[in-house]
């Protein structure tokens, strides 16, 4: 897995809104990459909620949060449309997990991506990675702690 002080591996991905985002295009701007099972599956579905209530955090704190997972864009179209997500959805789709293994975070045996958030400082750099298992919801008060220790 990626580790804190890594140079965050460069991707282009397809958003859920049909439009390409490529990791290196936000420099100057803090990211968090938001790995993640399966769109509608019951923990992330949580997750997200919990994301969609905190956006208005993470944009104060100069942040770009993008959701990726091995789903479609017609998935994730689906998914932002019900859950209200603002932010892009990334689909890692084909070849599937590819960016997932760039990161470390692809569970080849399942085909699906472990849940882990990684935080890629203005520069690119990793600031923070932490695994938080499938059946985990992530504790995006404390994404927002690590963010604030970025300023």
């Amino acid at each position: 897995m990626i580790k804190v002080g890594d140079k965050a591996p460069d991707f282009v991905l397809k958003g859920h809104d049909d439009k390409e985002y490529k990791l290196s295009d936000f420099r100057g701007k803090n990211v968090v990459l938001v790995f993640y099972p399966l769109d509608f599956s019951p923990v992330c579905t949580n997750e997200h909620a919990c994301f969609v209530d905190a956006l208005k955090l993470f944009e104060g704190l100069n942040a770009q949060i993008f959701g990726i997972s091995v789903d479609s864009t017609w998935t994730h179209k689906a998914f932002a449309e019900k859950m209200g997500i603002k932010y892009p959805l990334l689909a890692d789709f084909h070849p599937k997990g590819d960016v997932g293994r760039k990161y470390g975070v692809y569970l080849e045996d399942k085909g699906i991506h472990n849940r882990v958030t990684v935080i890629v400082d203005k520069e690119g750099i990793v600031r923070y990675v932490e695994e938080h298992g499938i059946p985990n919801v992530t504790d995006v008060n404390k994404i927002a702690k690590a963010l604030e220790e970025l300023k």
